[in-house]
C-alpha cells in the first residue's frame, strides 16, 4: 500500500525475499536499519518466542522522533509499557495499534494519548477481506470432506 504514496519501501525478515522485492521494488535492510531510517514502521510479525517485545526500548529509542509505528501483528510483539513512555516523551511521532499486549485490555498509559489510535483488532475487517477469508475456510472444509489436503493446513 506504502508504494501508492510513491513511498520507499523497505522490508526486515529472516532472510531476504527476492519474490518480495521483485513484486514491490521493497528493499531488504537490517532491524536496526530500517527502523533508524523509516517514517513509518508497520509490524506485521507472527508472535513467537523470538518476536515477544520485538519491538521494546531499544528499537523505539533507534527510530525517528517523526516516525509512526503500525502493529496490526499481535500485541506482544511492542512492549506497550516502553511505547507509550516513548510516545509520551516525544521521542516517537505516533502510533497506530489493531492489537494489544494483553488483549482486550490496552495498557492504560496509552489510553489519554492524542498521538495513538487504538482499533479493537478490526483492521482486516473489511467485506472484500471477511469474504475472502470465509471462501478460503468453505474451501478448506471441502479439501477435508473430499479427502484432500487443505492449502492452510496448520498441524497434519
Amino acid at each position: 500500500r506504502g508504494s501508492g504514496f510513491n513511498m520507499r519501501l523497505r522490508y526486515h525478515n529472516r532472510r531476504p525475499n527476492p519474490q518480495l522485492e521483485a513484486e514491490t521494488g521493497a528493499r531488504y535492510s537490517g532491524l536496526d536499519e530500517l527502523l533508524q531510517e523509516s517514517d513509518f514502521v508497520v509490524v506485521t510479525v507472527p508472535l513467537t518466542p523470538e518476536t515477544r517485545h520485538l519491538i521494546g526500548p531499544h528499537e523505539l529509542a533507534a527510530m525517528k522522533p517523526t516516525a509512526v509505528l503500525v502493529n496490526t501483528a499481535r500485541g506482544p510483539v511492542v512492549d506497550e509499557a516502553a511505547l507509550a513512555e516513548a510516545l509520551r516523551s516525544g521521542r516517537l511521532f505516533a502510533a497506530g495499534l489493531d492489537v494489544f499486549e494483553r488483549e482486550p485490555e490496552v495498557h492504560p498509559d496509552l489510553l489519554g494519548l492524542a498521538n495513538v489510535v487504538l482499533a479493537p483488532h478490526i483492521g482486516s475487517a473489511t467485506v472484500a477481506a471477511r469474504t475472502d477469508m470465509a471462501l478460503l475456510c468453505s474451501r478448506a472444509v471441502l479439501d477435508v470432506l473430499a479427502g484432500r489436503t487443505p492449502p492452510n493446513l496448520v498441524r497434519p
